[in-house]
């Protein structure tokens, strides 16, 4: 008997999942998306930080070039 009550617990309680919507601040939305920014506050183009070093991988390229990995003739099953 236990079953169909707790099914239908379970239904309903999806239900009110799915169909539950909460009031939404949209001002506060607003402002954690950035949407009211000023041109005072904040830049208008990206800061772009070039500190990080590049590695050159151009001394492995000769080493490597015998390797081809179009030419794979292992079959699997």
């Amino acid at each position: 008997m236990g079953r169909g009550r707790q099914k239908a617990k379970a239904t309903r309680q999806a239900r009110d999942m799915k169909y539950y919507s909460p009031a939404t601040d949209l001002s506060a939305l607003e402002r954690e998306l950035g949407g009211a920014r000023t041109s005072s506050t904040r830049s208008a183009s990206p800061v772009v930080h070039d500190d990080y070093d590049e590695t050159d991988y151009s001394s492995y390229e000769d080493k490597y070039a015998d390797y081809d990995d179009e030419d794979d003739t292992r079959r699997i099953g």
